[in-house]
């Protein structure tokens, strides 16, 4: 019988918090360096590069691998033998190991929990409250996986109640198109069957935590109908073409997992939750001994890339024009150098209830570029932490308002726009850059200035000014309104379709 000591639990939840930040998961990495050697797009190929690049640099450099360091959801089965030692409750003991990870000095991490979410939504300040699911089961010991889920790729949760004819594959292909890129392919799906509504969507997280095994699951075949299903469903989803980013590819999902559970015979409930290019998971098990401190992965297991920038656009940011911006075409790599200002939604919140009141902004927006960014707080001699994109699209709703009243020249975020904001961008002959989510570390290392320039009380919303050098982006919406989120997957679903019809694709 194990006795479980309050600050061993503690400490060993704030380490794997710490650990799963700057480490992904080796299967992972694995099974997105297949996923490169195998891309025959280009702009998927790039992306898939700086987020390999990006996670090497994280591993050696113990950072953030994303700027959204995530929700914070603890799975806990805990043994019907276990004692406890401790004056805390179990939810409290989560509570303090993810403020201890969440708040060291030596790797801070962002905080992004926002308390009174219908109301204030004022940040917590050091990511508390976790998200707990605690599981009794037989025997003495407690085991625990900690998770770091990214707002971009929650968001596109999705959750149905099928009638129980209905085809489950059917919904799922259909669904994935509407979910857009915000969720960072290429990632895992996460699909839950049967249960009730909640149950369905606990499996759906639950299956994210369990291994890539895909490669083995072809190589063998399958020996069940959940197999069957994933299978079906893994090959179907790719053959959407999404790819990386959203650009266009052959890679969408590295893996589909899928957990079930008895239901009503009136029922098929279906969730299905994504998990992103920043996937972050860990698992221990507690015994009494002490706190676990897991193993570091080998480097070896990364794959040696360098990031090639030498096909790639030089943009001065300090000096370009509506003309030159003009000139750039859909799916081209830039090179941003000089003066990005920033903000996301709550500066944008603020910035168009000052417009409509008709006051002053303190910030002039004239031929300038703003950057989606909730950027982590710098350690040691950095000039800014981790500085990955946020989802443009929550943006949508503002940017004909910024781009006609205050002479925003272009955006960079993550993913696709939506109509209404392409619609703008073409009207104001603006355009659209996306960085790629995943690489927030890469992205960090080509600011080389920064400063809050508005808003300070908005903690990592507020409006900075990064100075940056060779900040690499892509052009997503040109200044005549051509996404490369539509004409890219558009193109590899029909290439694919035509390699499985037995015509070989292009090169």
């Amino acid at each position: 019988m194990a006795t479980i000591r309050q600050d061993d639990f503690i400490q060993s939840v704030a380490d794997a918090l710490q650990y799963i930040s700057y480490y992904h998961p080796v299967d992972y990495i694995t099974s997105l360096a297949r996923a490169y050697e195998r891309e025959e797009s280009a702009a998927a190929r790039d992306a898939i590069a700086q987020i390999l690049v990006n996670s090497r640099m994280c591993a050696e450099g113990h950072r953030p691998i994303c700027q959204d360091t995530g929700i914070v959801t603890i799975f806990l089965k805990v043994g019907m033998d276990v004692r406890w030692d401790t004056a805390m409750t179990v939810q409290e003991m989560c509570d303090e190991g993810v403020r201890r990870a969440y708040t060291n000095p030596d790797n801070t991490l962002r905080a992004s929990i926002l308390a009174d979410p219908a109301g204030a939504r004022k940040n917590t300040r050091d990511n508390t409250p976790a998200v707990v699911s605690i599981e009794m089961v037989r025997g003495g010991n407690v085991e625990v996986t900690v998770a770091a889920k990214g707002g971009g790729s929650e968001a596109k949760s999705k959750f149905v109640m099928l009638n129980p004819s209905d085809s489950i594959v059917e919904w799922v292909v259909k669904t994935v198109p509407t979910m857009g890129a915000g969720w960072c392919p290429p990632g895992m799906l996460g699909i839950g069957i049967g249960g009730t509504a909640e149950k369905a969507m606990l499996l759906a997280k639950e299956s994210l935590m369990d291994p890539i095994d895909m490669r083995d699951l072809i190589a063998r075949g399958p020996k069940n109908r959940i197999e069957e299903l994933r299978l079906e469903i893994y090959e179907k989803v790719n053959q959407l073409g999404i790819g990386a980013q959203g650009l266009g590819g052959l890679t969408t999902v590295l893996d589909v997992k899928i957990r079930d559970y008895p239901t009503h015979a009136a029922n098929l409930p279906v969730a299905m939750i994504p998990n992103c290019a920043a996937t972050r998971h860990a698992h221990f098990v507690l015994d009494g001994s002490g706190p676990v401190a897991l193993e570091p992965p080998s480097l070896e297991d990364w794959p040696k890339i360098a990031y090639d920038m030498s096909s790639a656009r030089r943009v001065n940011l300090d000096t370009v024009t509506r003309e030159e911006a003009a000139t750039w075409k859909p799916g081209e790599v830039l090179l941003l150098r000089g003066k990005l200002l920033t903000g996301r939604d709550a500066a944008h919140k603020r910035m168009t209830e000052m417009l409509n009141r008709g006051e002053k902004l303190p910030v002039d927006f004239t031929n300038r570029f703003i950057y989606y960014v909730g950027p982590v707080d710098p350690v040691r001699d950095e000039v800014m932490g981790p500085a990955g994109p946020t989802t443009a699209t929550r943006m949508d709703k503002f940017t004909r308002q910024m781009l006609e009243q205050t002479g925003l020249l272009g955006m960079v975020g993550k993913a696709e726009r939506g109509p209404a904001a392409i619609e703008a961008i073409r009207d104001n002959r603006a355009v659209y850059l996306m960085a790629v989510g995943g690489a927030a570390y890469l992205v960090s290392k080509a600011i080389r200035a920064s400063r809050i320039v508005a808003f300070e009380d908005l903690g990592m919303e507020a409006i900075y000014e990064f100075t940056v050098e060779d900040m690499p982006v892509t052009v997503a919406v040109d200044a005549q309104g051509t996404s490369v989120h539509q004409t890219g997957p558009a193109e590899w679903k029909v290439r694919i379709q035509k390699e499985f019809a037995g015509v070989p694709i292009l090169a």
